[in-house]
């Protein structure tokens, strides 16, 4: 066999992966760790986090090329890094995550409450999606409730997926805000 290199097709190497093969993932490693490390270290700003993100993700790639196809290698290494920085936000409590706060809402308040403060919660989250500039509420809407990919959102809006990032960005950037002040008013409406 040839010696594998970075211009190996992604799915040869995975393919190899699948089958055990250290020099196919060493090559993939090569080939993608910048981006990974990258798209980490622009979400958590820390080098350290950044480098353990990218580590697991790789770790979980070593994993799930043995149990299932991945079709689209650099879009999966993309979404496995924003789900790390978003498990690493969540263990060291730099965001509420919805779950958490409905549950918080529920044990101080009991259920009856909890439930009616659930809803308002969610009718005020829908409606800041609605305040989104239009061309982000489209793009926010179309990624979760319907579940398309960047490229997808892409070639159904004849943008760049570039853009369809950019402006997802931005999106949650604006929830996220929104959501902490919420967080906060409700953890004093819990205290009063």
């Amino acid at each position: 066999m040839a010696p594998l290199d970075l211009s190996d097709d992604d799915a040869k190497l995975l393919k190899l992966i699948s089958e055990g093969s250290k020099p196919a993932f060493d090559v993939l490693y090569t080939k993608y760790w910048k981006q990974v490390y990258n798209a980490a270290y622009k979400r958590v700003n820390d080098i350290e986090r950044a480098q353990d993100i990218a580590q697991d993700v790789f770790v979980q790639l070593w994993v799930r090329a043995s149990k299932s196809p991945i079709e689209n290698l650099p879009a999966y290494l993309l979404i496995a890094a924003r789900n790390g920085v978003f498990k690493y936000m969540e263990k060291e409590s730099r965001y509420a995550a919805l779950p958490d706060t409905v549950h918080e809402i529920e044990s101080h308040l009991g259920r009856a409450d909890a439930n009616v403060l659930h809803d308002e919660f969610l009718k005020a989250f829908n409606e800041l999606i609605d305040t989104l500039p239009t061309q982000q509420r489209i793009i926010f809407n179309l990624r979760f409730y319907e579940g398309l990919s960047s490229q997808q959102i892409a070639d159904q809006l004849e943008i760049s997926p570039k853009t369809v990032r950019n402006q997802m960005g931005k999106a949650l950037a604006t929830l996220r805000k929104s959501l902490f002040l919420l967080h906060v008013l409700l953890y004093f409406y819990q205290q009063g």
